[in-house]
């Protein structure tokens, strides 16, 4: 059984993807070919904004945000603490200082009640000044958009989505990478959307911003690459990617996201009576279901279970040991809030396989583990 099936992606899609490469390497135009801006028109009317800029991975994607805006040392960004390292290594990255925000323990994602807290108090120390939110769609899950927009208005902060795991999810008919002043994806293999390397896009509605993030991608480029006219880095989709992403994105939009939260049902259904805590989904949010992540009730069940899984051979992974403010790098960082959801779900989560291909028969042959030693 696969974690992520995408040997059989592949079987499915062999034929559209080995054409789609052939012809990249038949037209030799590996760098910024024309299925480059092709897929990233596809990306932008997919998610419904103005602008889509690909870039060489989801890490690249965080960073430009925060350099089109001129986050800088001084600042404070707030970001939750349950999350993948990435979400507040950019922050440090610029020199910026990430302040660490509890999470909601039946979504995963930031705590709008914390995030304020934590506003309030750097507020009261005086010591950064706030300028920005990163909310994460942790697992593939939108954010409390509703809730985290108000309160960036209130504060007047600019809000970057993360939506790295988010690809698919929505909130209504409001897709991810849509939610904030800037989105950002991730081509990660394993992501819901995924090539095979590496990449990234950035998503806005912002004319200026869009430009200047294409400047910043190669190399702070101005009139052609020559004309360079600010410090940037080397970050571009290659054509490679591109097509096989355009690819990816048809079947991902024609069945792959209908499976996957079909899948999501068979899991419910199977393991919620099990004793373990299966994944809330609020009302009227889909998720794009980048890992299906269950909470146990002890770090022993945890890894007990873990190991049960094991000898099935099943896979199963933990997502996620830490918190960002147990990271060795982060670990003098202030803490501005308690954070005691991610300390909780840090010893208690464990991620099954999950994917557009998983079968019925593989989710209970993992159900019938769960049934054995829990009930």
């Amino acid at each position: 059984m696969e974690f992520r099936d995408l040997k059989q992606q592949y079987n499915t899609l062999r034929a559209e993807i080995d054409m789609a490469v052939n012809k990249v390497f038949s037209n030799t135009d590996f760098i910024s070919g024309k299925e480059v801006s092709e897929l990233e028109q596809q990306l932008a009317d997919y998610v419904g904004v103005k602008h889509c800029i690909s870039c060489a991975n989801g890490t690249d994607a965080l960073l430009l945000a925060l350099m089109v805006w001129g986050i800088k040392p001084g600042d404070a960004v707030f970001v939750p603490d349950f999350t993948f390292f990435a979400s507040a290594e950019v922050i440090a990255a610029t020199g910026a200082t990430p302040v660490f925000v509890d999470v909601i323990e039946e979504t995963f994602n930031i705590s709008p009640e914390s995030l304020t807290d934590a506003i309030e108090n750097v507020l009261r120390e005086g010591k950064w000044k706030p300028r920005a939110i990163i909310a994460v769609d942790l697992f593939g899950l939108p954010a409390d958009y509703e809730k985290i927009r108000m309160i960036a208005q209130t504060y007047h902060l600019l809000l970057l989505e993360d939506a790295a795991q988010g690809f698919g999810g929505m909130i209504g008919g409001k897709k991810a990478c849509s939610f904030g002043d800037i989105g950002t994806t991730s081509f990660f293999p394993a992501k819901p959307l995924g090539c095979y390397g590496d990449g990234g896009a950035v998503f806005t509605d912002s004319d200026e911003w869009a430009a200047c993030i294409r400047s910043l991608c190669v190399h702070g480029k101005g009139k052609d690459k020559y004309d360079n006219i600010r410090i940037g880095m080397n970050s571009r989709l290659d054509t490679v990617q591109a097509a096989i992403l355009k690819v990816k994105l048809k079947a991902f939009r024609e069945y792959e996201l209908e499976r996957v939260n079909a899948a999501a049902k068979q899991y419910e259904e199977l393991l919620g009576k099990t004793g373990c805590r299966v994944p809330a989904v609020p009302n009227d949010f889909c998720s794009g279901w980048a890992q299906y992540t269950v909470v146990l009730q002890s770090e022993e069940l945890r890894d007990r279970m873990q190991i049960r899984l094991k000898e099935k051979e099943i896979p199963s992974l933990v997502y996620y040991k830490k918190g960002m403010h147990e990271q060795e790098v982060f670990r003098e960082v202030r803490q501005y809030t308690g954070l005691v959801q991610t300390e909780n779900l840090c010893k208690t989560v464990l991620s099954l396989p999950m994917h557009p291909y998983l079968k019925r028969e593989e989710q209970e042959r993992i159900s019938e583990v769960f049934r054995k030693e829990l009930c």
